[in-house]
């Protein structure tokens, strides 16, 4: 089969859809893969590097997407609507959710679409290929937020660990999965007081295993996040609904009653945030302040780590390429993991929860 990884286009994206080493399996496995130049070169990848390991290096979009299988990072751009075609197979984060104009282009150009974040183990609800970037954008959550929250970039001024003498920075987290787990992870490693809501009260119970008394475990309510969230110099939203939008937990006015200068970043504004005032940044233009809060929307966090994020994302994914390539859309029949990945096939939209955002498309 003919594999074509093509450049990233979102702002400051750098990480890559296969590594050197990924293309090497995939040449022992039979298939060609034609990679545009330089699109490893941010996650520190050289043209010669997927030459020795089999690729073609071609010096265009069109050459890189005019193949079988795409493979990237992030969803299509407007800007590369032109290069999906019927028949194609395109693997790669999609969050169609949070985006109508791209599912009802999925739909009607007839792109086999299947999303890296709805690929899912049955029955088990695990996410094999949400899970490293999520481990990731966590961890990188409280570290944003702690650079924000220096009085130079607009924030209150607050040192998360604090001094002795002086209270460390209270960090509050929506959601207790994976992202919520990581941050809560490196929020306690740099001394501050961290409080994790979440409805899961199994989950709760795993996370005072793995944390005991270091960390408040609250269940989640409108009560217990509106005293949560009225002291928090750090609000992070790990809310995660697969294939969803995410709900609206905190609104204006909650916002409103935070403290000045405080942070707010939202891992979930990938699916529509979960927080009313924020919207979607960049890692450009990062953050902005609105009713006196610093917010941080940018969609694709580990876009900043990309030599991490890119070999951490390939170690997951690959096994599903290969797949793909050796059997074709065939290996949706055979994987029932991958096929929970399928948003969009033969102009339809197929995803069940996909579907309850966008009722008006199915047909």
């Amino acid at each position: 089969m003919e594999i074509g990884v093509p450049n990233e286009s979102k702002d400051q994206e750098f990480r890559v859809g296969l590594s050197p080493s990924s293309v090497r399996v995939l040449r022992e496995n039979g298939h060609a893969i034609f990679v545009e130049t330089q699109a490893g070169s941010g996650a520190g990848f050289t043209d010669d590097e997927y030459k020795n390991a089999g690729a073609e290096i071609v010096a265009t979009p069109e050459a890189a997407w005019n193949r079988e299988l795409v493979v990237k990072v992030k969803e299509p751009l407007t800007s590369e609507y032109k290069f999906l075609q019927k028949g194609q197979v395109l693997f790669t984060y999609l969050h169609l959710a949070a985006d109508r104009k791209l599912t009802e282009h999925l739909i009607d150009c007839g792109t086999c679409a299947i999303a890296y974040e709805t690929v899912e183990q049955p029955g088990v609800n695990k996410l094999p290929l949400l899970s490293p970037m999520s481990i990731i954008a966590g961890r990188l959550s409280v570290q944003f937020g702690a650079r924000f929250l220096e009085r130079q970039q607009g924030g209150r001024g607050v040192l998360l660990g604090g001094v002795p003498g002086v209270k460390a920075g209270k960090i509050v987290i929506l959601g207790g999965g994976v992202v919520g787990t990581e941050a809560a992870k490196i929020a306690v490693g740099m001394g501050a007081t961290v409080q994790i809501l979440d409805v899961n009260v199994e989950r709760l119970s795993y996370l005072e295993t793995l944390f005991g008394s270091r960390v408040e475990l609250l269940y989640s309510n409108s009560a217990h996040i509106e005293a949560a969230i009225k002291q928090a110099d750090l609000l992070i939203g790990a809310v995660l609904i697969p294939g969803r939008r995410a709900p609206i937990l905190v609104s204006r006015e909650l916002v409103k009653q935070m403290h000045p200068g405080s942070v707010i970043v939202d891992v979930a504004v990938d699916q529509g945030g979960c927080v009313e005032t924020l919207h979607v940044t960049s890692h450009t233009n990062p953050v902005y302040v609105e009713e006196g809060v610093v917010h941080y929307g940018v969609p694709n966090m580990p876009g900043a780590v990309p030599w991490t994020a890119t070999q951490a994302l390939n170690n997951s994914t690959l096994p599903y390429v290969v797949q793909l390539a050796n059997l074709g859309i065939k290996a949706l029949d055979v994987n029932p993991t991958l096929a929970k990945g399928l948003n969009v096939q033969n102009h339809r939209l197929v995803h069940p929860a996909v579907q309850e955002v966008f009722p008006d498309l199915v047909n």
